[in-house]
């Protein structure tokens, strides 16, 4: 599998559990989200316009995703808290290894700025991103246990040392569970033997 099946495979509608670890409180935080990923073709206008602004060349990209999600937290204080959003990546491999590249977001996880991370697939087809900002950094592993049922895991170090640690099991559901990409072989990775 390379990046772009990966991607391929991640799209329509899914619902995700999210449990939040606040490592320097030592408490946990429970989460639910909506989310829907949309296939994007290298020649769309928001892959183009992706690239120009992180000041590649548009004709490396692959093609990417349009993301849209709407979520909760527990912690949540009502009417001042906002878990919605959009983002676009674009998937820019490396020469030769379509496994392993840079994605270009309009904004990151752990910041809400334009990022470029760098990205690899794993030996168990897990989609491994790595993302240095500012003031953190993140890893987040991204890995399919069936063809509706997508697992993920991320950990935030801030400077100055205060971290989370995160897992989301996301469900997919609704009219758009057709895969874009049927000839793709999905691996059942046996991490947490699930």
């Amino acid at each position: 599998m390379d990046a772009m099946q990966f991607f391929q495979l991640s799209a329509g509608r899914w619902k995700s559990a999210r449990t939040t670890h606040h490592l320097a409180f030592k408490r946990s935080e429970f989460g639910e989200s909506e989310i829907q990923v949309e296939t994007l073709t290298a020649d769309d206008p928001e892959i183009i316009n992706l690239c120009q602004m992180h000041d590649i060349d548009p004709a490396l990209s692959i093609g990417g995703s349009r993301v849209r999600w709407l979520g909760t937290m527990a912690w949540d204080r009502e009417g001042e808290e906002n878990h919605e959003g959009k983002t676009v990546f674009a998937i820019v491999p490396d020469a030769g290894n379509p496994r392993a590249g840079r994605l270009l977001r309009e904004r990151g996880y752990a910041e809400i700025v334009p990022v470029v991370g760098q990205f690899h697939l794993d030996e168990e087809d897990g989609l491994v991103l790595t993302t240095e900002y500012e003031t953190m950094s993140s890893i987040e592993r991204f890995w399919f246990n069936g063809e509706n049922l997508r697992m993920r895991t991320s950990t935030v170090k801030r400077f100055g040392g205060f971290s989370t640690a995160s897992f989301c099991v996301e469900t997919r559901y609704g009219d758009e569970t057709a895969l874009t990409s049927s000839s793709v072989e999905i691996t059942q990775p046996s991490l947490l033997g699930w």
